[in-house]
């Protein structure tokens, strides 16, 4: 009997053992937080196929967490909730401290800010926005609001009455209905609007372009792992099917992303029109 209590008892530490071992193989969870340029529904029908992608090369597992608004997110970023995020290019260069490093961008396009009116607007340029009402997602959304307002303000002496509605989305949707004169965002998202609201508007001005939204690891995750997602990125980008996963976001060509190349918007000031 003593003998067959000893097996007993050695094999439920092997099967402890064996529990154990699979546990700490397995995937590790990283949380992964995405800039809402989108409502909700959008984003997570946009970034979840490209996180099962990355999964399915990686072995790792992403948890997609979203925010209500712009602001919300970067609040997120800066108390370093995210593992993983796809991120304001202002963010990163200028209110970064946390220490985000940027793994992947879009080599096939530049961010650009653009401003809209609707289509029957009186509105001709972008001096005839002095002193008009004008919808932006957020006031530290990069393209979408600081640099319009900056190069409204150094090259055209424009002043504008800025109104924060939370999302790009939001912003061309305030215009469209009549709730604001002119609307901030980006090209991309513009692009991607319904046809209802798309058909309704027309663009007034164009901002110059920045390097485009980078996708980044906080420092705490370990270089191996950072190296790993940057390289499933990269080859994403390889097949087709990856480039039409890609496209959505949208991003054309993903490639390498370095703080170097966000360097130059230290250099404009924003600052002084961020909240």
């Amino acid at each position: 009997m003593k003998i067959l209590r000893a097996m007993i008892c050695l094999l439920l530490l092997a099967g402890r053992g064996i529990a154990f071992g699979q546990t700490a193989a397995g995937p590790h969870e990283y949380v992964v937080g995405i800039t809402p340029q989108f409502e909700a529904k959008k984003l997570f029908e946009i970034w979840r196929p490209i996180l099962d992608a990355l999964e399915k090369e990686t072995g790792l597992h992403f948890t997609l967490r979203g925010a209500p608004s712009i602001t919300d997110f970067e609040q997120q970023c800066v108390s370093g909730q995210f593992d993983f995020a796809y991120v304001n290019p202002f963010f990163v260069s200028v209110r970064n401290p946390e220490g985000y490093l940027p793994l992947a961008r879009d080599h096939g396009s530049r961010l650009s800010g653009v401003v809209v009116v609707r289509k029957d607007s009186p509105l001709r340029s972008a001096k005839d926005l002095d002193g008009k009402k004008v919808a932006f997602p957020a006031a530290n959304s990069l393209a979408g609001s600081l640099i319009i307002r900056a190069e409204l303000e150094a090259e055209y002496g424009v002043h504008v009455l800025p109104q924060y509605v939370r999302t790009h989305d939001s912003s061309f949707l305030n215009v469209a209905v009549g709730m604001a004169d002119a609307a901030g965002g980006v090209k991309g998202t513009l692009e991607r609007q319904p046809a209802e609201v798309r058909d309704l508007l027309r663009e007034l001005f164009t901002t110059h372009e920045v390097a485009p939204l980078p996708f980044v690891a906080h420092p705490r995750v370990p270089e191996k792992v950072r190296e790993q997602v940057k390289a499933a990125l990269l080859r994403l980008g390889t097949s087709e099917e990856g480039k039409a996963l890609l496209s959505k976001v949208p991003i054309r060509q993903i490639g390498p992303a370095s703080m170097n190349d966000y360097e130059p918007l230290r250099r404009m000031g924003l600052e002084r029109f961020e909240k």
